[in-house]
C-alpha cells in the first residue's frame, strides 16, 4: 500500500514515508489498480472520494511513484552501507549469506540469470531475494560502475528496503491477487486535516 495526502493546493502527493500531515489516502501498490483506474477514468473520482473534495491527480503518477521509490530504495541502501549493514560484490555478499548474517539479498535486475542462480546456490530459506534496481544503481550506492549482488544484515533498515523494493515490484507488474476496481483499493485513514 502506498499513502497520499492531499496538498493544499489540491494536488495529490505521495507520501512513501507514511509521515505527512493531512487524511492519508492509501492505494495498493499495484500497476493494475492504477492503470484500470485511470483507463476507466475513475481514480481522480476514487481520490476525491477518500479526501472527500476535489483532487488533482498527475497524470504521470505511476512514473513519479516508480522513481520516487528507487530513489527511496537508494537512499535505504546508502544508510544500510554507511552502517555497515550492507556489502555488495559476490565474495562478500556470499560470505555474509554463508555465515547467516545476510537476511535480505538485493540482486541486479538486470544481471547475468545464471549468476543470479550460482550465487544463491548458498541461500537458505530465511532469505528473502529481491532484484529492484539495474546493476548501475545499485553500483552508484557502493561508489562503483556497477554491483549485482548485495546482502543486507537483518533490521529496521532491512525491513524497510524489503518494503519499498516490494512496493515498486507491485507498480512495475501485477502484484495486487485480482482486484481491479480502484474504489474498493483506495481508502481514508481517518485523519483530519
Amino acid at each position: 500500500m502506498i499513502r497520499f495526502v492531499v496538498a493544499p493546493d489540491r494536488k495529490l502527493v505521495p507520501d512513501l514515508a507514511a509521515t505527512l500531515p493531512g487524511r492519508g489516502i492509501w492505494l495498493s501498490a499495484s500497476a493494475d489498480v492504477l492503470e484500470t483506474a485511470r483507463a476507466q477514468g475513475g481514480l481522480g473520482r476514487a481520490f476525491a472520494r477518500a479526501a472527500r473534495g476535489p483532487v488533482i491527480v498527475p497524470p504521470d503518477l505511476p512514473a513519479v511513484l516508480e522513481a520516487a521509490l528507487i530513489r527511496r530504495i537508494s537512499e535505504l541502501l546508502g544508510l544500510a552501507r554507511r552502517a555497515g549493514q550492507a556489502v555488495a560484490g559476490f565474495d562478500k555478499a556470499r560470505e555474509w549469506l554463508r555465515t547467516g548474517r545476510g537476511r535480505l539479498i538485493l540482486q541486479a535486475s538486470d544481471g547475468s540469470a545464471a549468476e543470479r542462480a550460482r550465487f544463491l546456490g548458498a541461500a537458505g530459506e530465511s532469505v528473502v531475494v529481491l532484484d529492484p534496481l539495474p546493476a548501475a544503481a545499485l553500483g552508484r550506492v557502493f561508489g562503483r560502475d556497477h554491483v549485482v549482488h548485495v546482502a543486507i544484515a537483518p533490521g529496521r533498515l532491512g525491513e524497510r528496503l524489503a518494503v519499498e523494493a516490494a512496493r515498486l515490484g507491485g507498480l512495475r507488474r501485477d502484484g495486487c491477487g485480482g482486484k481491479t476496481r480502484a474504489d474498493k483499493q483506495t481508502h481514508s485513514d481517518g485523519a483530519n486535516g
